[in-house]
């Protein structure tokens, strides 16, 4: 190799001219005796430069010098940059189809693959040179060959890119199942970013509309996690399984990325098409579920404008996951969730879920109760489950209690064997305790002998007639209705009993 003819830009005199695409300077260099294989430093010869270039009367000078010499021609024209680029590839990349058509009559490689795995073909298809990828396919080049570390094929990359005229091309004569390293299809990549044309291309050459990859995502799947409306539409329209498992580690519906990413059209059209039972079947997971733990509040909606649960499963075991509360919407509540709730450092939740759904009153009969009025009233297996849940949450029940006892809650309910101390004297605040059942009684003497429940000294008289008022006016009232409203300011009552009414003092 020849490194004699090197000037500071490490550009051959040769290259140089081949680069400004004048003709007879190369012609004339060559005959005063420049090397058309001096080399620069990026391995670059005066051939690549005007291969690059794309003029193609230099190529043919730079040819002719070269089939003179005693060095290999073959050798020569197919020589590689330190990027492992020959000339070919550079005309193809960059779209000079005369000169692609007159390396290969001089004995290019149609195939000869760079550093990083492309190709002349991958490289046209790439940039989008339609003319010079229709002459490589006609000219041998393997069109189903890996480029890239991800594999992708030819196919792939014109998908991907949008080059649709490209695609027809390619369609006719690839393999249309090809896969790269992640199992995806080029049919599959068209779903993801939307190609429309390109997806009717490739369906319509009978590609596979529910190829899976190999983490179990369909086309469908992927085009509807990314809102492709139109795709969604042609994927159905052509047959694609809307009910086709997308996961192996749970059973993901497209109906579930759409509702997880809010793709409301596409949720919309999804709703329609898929089998109702991932909403509240044995082992499944309802869309309902990913709309409320991913914040989709439009998805949460529609949802349940269409019928879906608002008991959205418990997904532990499935995703790690506890069930979201849906109380607005009718959601049932059971232990599982009241112990989330009273066992929170933070009293939000069941703020929220108070002012939703009301205490029942339990000791009015049905027609002394006041007519209702706005939040629903927990069932009884409800109010049971709250119950059950308070007796293993007593060691919070400094947070939760007062909002229980203020919303309505029956004291009674709560005297409980395992009440701290302070809490205890809290509840008894709140009863008649000179009137509690012998079976309290014997809790509290026990207790007491025990030291770990000291009463109130009020304790050891009868109660005041205040307490005996207010808990009378409570109890026709109604705890729900008192603490709800403006009522008890209608009271004819001093100022100050408003307060103790509300027991605004306790709390």
């Amino acid at each position: 190799m020849n490194f004699t003819e090197v000037y500071g830009d490490t550009v051959s005199s040769v290259a140089l001219a081949a680069r400004s695409g004048c003709r007879k300077q190369v012609r004339r260099l060559i005959q005063r005796g420049g090397s058309v294989d001096c080399r620069d430093n990026r391995g670059w010869n005066s051939l690549h430069e005007a291969a690059a270039a794309g003029n193609e009367g230099c190529v043919r000078e730079i040819l002719k010098a070269a089939a003179r010499s005693s060095r290999s021609f073959r050798a020569f024209v197919n020589s590689l940059t330190h990027e492992g680029e020959s000339s070919c590839y550079l005309a193809a990349q960059r779209g000079h189809m005369d000169v692609v058509r007159l390396l290969l009559k001089n004995h290019a490689v149609v195939n000869q693959q760079t550093n990083d795995l492309s190709c002349p073909l991958y490289a046209a298809v790439d940039a989008g040179h339609v003319e010079v990828v229709r002459l490589l396919v006609r000219e041998g080049a393997e069109v189903n060959g890996t480029h890239t570390a991800s594999c992708w094929t030819c196919l792939h990359q014109a998908v991907y890119k949008g080059h649709s005229d490209i695609v027809r091309i390619l369609v006719s004569v690839s393999d249309l199942e090809a896969v790269d390293d992640h199992n995806i299809t080029p049919l599959f990549v068209a779903a993801q970013y939307g190609r429309h044309d390109d997806l009717q291309t490739l369906a319509f050459a009978d590609a596979n509309v529910d190829a899976q990859a190999a983490d179990g995502a369909t086309p469908l799947m992927i085009a509807s996690q990314e809102g492709h409306e139109s795709c969604v539409d042609f994927l159905l329209g052509c047959g694609a399984n809307p009910n086709t498992p997308c996961s192996s580690e749970w059973p993901q519906l497209p109906i579930h990325a759409a509702a997880q990413f809010g793709r409301i059209s596409v949720l919309r059209r999804l709703i329609a098409a898929t089998d109702r039972g991932c909403d509240r079947g044995r082992g499944q997971v309802s869309p309902l579920y990913l709309a409320i733990h991913n914040n989709q509040r439009t998805s949460v909606e529609l949802l349940l404008k269409e019928g879906f649960s608002p008991d959205a499963q418990d997904c532990w075991e499935l995703l790690g996951l506890r069930s979201p509360l849906l109380v607005s919407a009718g959601a049932s509540l059971i232990q599982d969730h009241w112990d989330q709730v009273l066992a929170a450092d933070r009293t939000d939740l069941l703020r929220l879920i108070l002012d939703l759904r009301r205490i029942p009153h339990l000791d009015l009969a049905p027609c002394h109760r006041p007519e209702a009025w706005g939040p629903a009233v927990l069932t009884l297996p409800e109010l049971k489950h709250l119950l059950s849940a308070a007796v293993t949450q007593v060691d919070a029940a400094a947070r939760w209690l007062p909002l229980l006892l203020n919303a309505g809650l029956d004291p009674h309910l709560l005297l409980l064997d395992g009440l701290d101390g302070a809490v205890l004297n809290y509840l008894l605040q709140f009863v008649n305790w000179s009137t509690l059942s012998l079976d309290l009684k014997l809790v509290l003497d026990r207790r007491q002998a025990e030291k770990t429940w000291s009463p109130l000294p009020q304790f050891d008289s009868l109660p005041s007639l205040f307490h005996l008022c207010r808990m009378r006016i409570r109890t026709l009232l109604g705890p729900d209705l008192l603490m709800r409203t403006a009522v008890v300011q209608q009271l004819p009552l001093p100022s100050p009993l408003h307060a103790v009414l509300l027991t605004a003092h306790l709390i």
